[in-house]
């Protein structure tokens, strides 16, 4: 059955999407099967994986308002094993109308559950915010990986994550662990990238994945040709980050140590 990971932070601008395209791409490439699940409204996995914000298509607000299968909004992508399950703008009202929905915070658990047995990672690509969307992503996933942005702010509002973890896997799913920090937009050669990447490995210690992803011109330049940069620059560093990011995470799965090492961090 496949591994479903939340990408979450609510602070903005932190690399989320950045993330779940081209983690899941480089999974893909490694010859797994893959579906990223945009779950905000922003649309920006979408159009990052080709897929143009204003065609015509059903999206993830169906599945989750209307009770439309998963499987007949999944569309294609230009890597074999990679699939997306799309987003549009339609999906900003979804957080007032699953208000009064029954079952509102299982809604994609639920619509994701038949499909899991195709994939090996499922990737859910949450807004940047705590609301609905985010719970429903979170009661829906095993694990939670969180990029965090190398700079001085970053440990702001991840408590709050942190709190909403803790009480969504009490109420509504028992089996959610975080799968780990990852270092987001690092430039090595200022010392300030330096002494931030240091102090915020020394607070999460293990639970900080070694890969961690440069600052990089190229990796802001793929979404907009709706490319992950494996497709639009292979050589760059980026690539290079993510490739390594990837193995890592099944170097993790292989030993067993992707559910119990990290997970603790959800306990600290």
């Amino acid at each position: 059955m496949g591994r479903v990971i939340a990408v979450a932070n609510q602070k903005g601008g932190v690399g989320k999407t950045t993330t779940a395209i081209n983690l899941a791409a480089s999974l893909a490439a490694a010859e797994r099967r893959v579906l990223a699940v945009d779950c905000d409204p922003q649309g920006n996995l979408t159009s990052g994986l080709g897929r143009k914000r204003r065609e015509p298509r059903p999206s993830l607000y169906e599945v989750l308002l209307e009770g439309k299968p998963m499987e007949e909004i999944l569309v294609a992508t230009d890597l074999e094993r990679l699939t997306l399950a799309p987003a549009d703008r339609e999906l900003t009202g979804a957080e007032i109308e699953l208000v009064p929905a029954l079952a509102r915070e299982y809604r994609l658990k639920e619509a994701l559950e038949p499909l899991r047995e195709r994939y090996d990672y499922v990737f859910l690509d949450c807004p940047p915010s705590l609301g609905l969307l985010t719970v429903n992503a979170l009661a829906a996933a095993d694990r939670l990986l969180v990029p965090l942005q190398c700079e001085y702010f970053a440990l702001e509002g991840i408590s709050e994550l942190m709190t909403t973890l803790k009480r969504v896997k009490r109420a509504l799913n028992t089996r959610l662990e975080v799968l780990g920090v990852l270092l987001t937009m690092v430039d090595e050669r200022t010392n300030l990238a330096q002494q931030v990447a240091a102090e915020i490995r020394q607070h999460f210690k293990e639970q900080v994945f070694r890969a961690q992803i440069p600052r990089s011109v190229r990796l802001g330049e793929a979404p907009s040709f709706g490319k992950p940069i494996l497709l639009y620059d292979i050589r760059s560093k980026g690539a290079e980050a993510y490739l390594a990011l990837a193995r890592e995470l099944m170097e993790h799965e292989e030993k067993g140590t992707g559910e119990g090492a990290r997970g603790a961090l959800a306990r600290s």
